[in-house]
């Protein structure tokens, strides 16, 4: 089966404390709501303690056209896009050698935040010593489940061609998308929250000679995927594009939604594959929020110790979209060991869920 032997991350430059994005939401979003004291509760209780941007605090009190943003973001993406390549293919905690790009055969390309033509994989080829046979599938709009269809679509890819070489690239800049005249709740909720942050994952094939690389004793084979979508469902998040750019939809009822919706799905997925819930033993979740993560805990009769990877995430880095299932991988490719059994999990516009089962090999 297809396996994930390497991942690394591309850190934005700018580490802000929650406290002083809050501090920055009051200013702005005061003379909208009376009640602004009770509603930045959301930043103390939503257990985020930083979060990086591709932009200092100061950039963010003055607007911007939708042209500045997506400028911004096409040179952060295929800096930090390049960076987190080179991290992954040098990576000498899950490598034992260097794996070139030129060797690589695919690369999916995963955002949601910005517009790219020709698409930020094109672009960091030209810097970075690449094969102009390489395969380029950029996916955009899948939001925060990209990360996790993605690897999906990489695991199918493999299946196909067992000698490819694949990357999984994440890129996500949200913090680029804020609308600094959006008074709406649901943008007072996204400032809480989003964040940005950069991925990037090596799958292959089983004929792909990845013995010569792999260093670690046993590495997360993906043995199967499942995606669903929820019919009508489209106003549960995503954007509604104007003039101006992105503006965020976050509903309220995404928490609720998990909890009714999520478990039919996980146990169809995995009694498929012969599984049951007590047969994990981990739990990739992207963390959506923390109200999320509770979702997962009563949805699934988790103890609350299987979300524990994934809040370590949130509260260093918030909620990353597509990036952030990557990040908690990364941290479960450090700790498993053989036979392990896990089940990487992600939800987004839709709305719809991504599914991978795991086995450490």
């Amino acid at each position: 089966m297809p396996r994930i032997i390497s991942t690394a991350e591309a850190v934005p430059p700018f580490a802000i404390e929650q406290d002083k994005v809050m501090d920055f939401a009051e200013k702005l979003f005061s003379e909208s709501f009376k009640d602004i004291s009770r509603l930045l509760t959301v930043f103390q209780n939503g257990q985020i303690e930083k979060r990086h941007f591709a932009k200092d605090l100061e950039w963010f009190e003055k607007d911007h056209t939708f042209e500045e943003k997506n400028d911004a973001y096409i040179e952060t993406a295929v800096k930090l896009g390049a960076e987190a390549i080179s991290n992954c293919l040098k990576n000498d905690a899950f490598l034992k050698n260097e794996v070139h790009f030129e060797d690589i055969d695919a690369i999916f390309t995963i955002s949601t935040t910005g517009l790219s033509t020709p698409s930020i994989d094109a672009r960091i080829m030209n810097i970075l010593p690449s094969s102009q046979y390489t395969k380029r599938i950029p996916i955009w709009g899948l939001g925060c489940a990209g990360g996790a269809a993605g690897l999906s679509r990489a695991y199918e890819y493999c299946l196909a061609f067992p000698k490819a070489k694949v990357l999984v690239l994440s890129i996500e800049l949200c913090s680029l998308t804020f609308q600094r005249n959006d008074r709406s709740k649901s943008n007072l909720i996204g400032t809480s929250l989003f964040a940005d942050g950069v991925a990037c994952t090596l799958v292959c094939g089983d004929d792909s000679d990845y013995q010569k690389f792999m260093k670690r004793q046993a590495a997360p084979n993906i043995i199967g995927t499942q995606s669903t979508t929820m019919p009508d469902s489209l106003d549960v998040m995503g954007w509604d594009v104007k003039n101006e750019g992105l503006f965020v939809i976050f509903s309220k009822d995404i928490p609720s939604i998990i909890e009714n919706w999520l478990q039919p799905n996980v146990l169809r997925f995995l009694h498929s594959n012969g599984l049951d819930v007590q047969d994990l033993n981990h739990f990739i979740a992207h963390p959506g929020g923390k109200k999320v993560l509770e979702a997962y805990v009563s949805a699934l009769h988790f103890p609350e110790s299987m979300t524990q990877t994934s809040l370590e995430v949130l509260k260093e880095y918030g909620n990353m979209s597509s990036a952030t299932i990557l990040y908690v991988l990364r941290r479960f490719m450090e700790s498993a060991g053989e036979g392990d059994i896990g089940l990487a999990a992600a939800l987004g516009p839709g709305f719809s869920s991504e599914l991978l089962l795991m086995r450490w090999e």
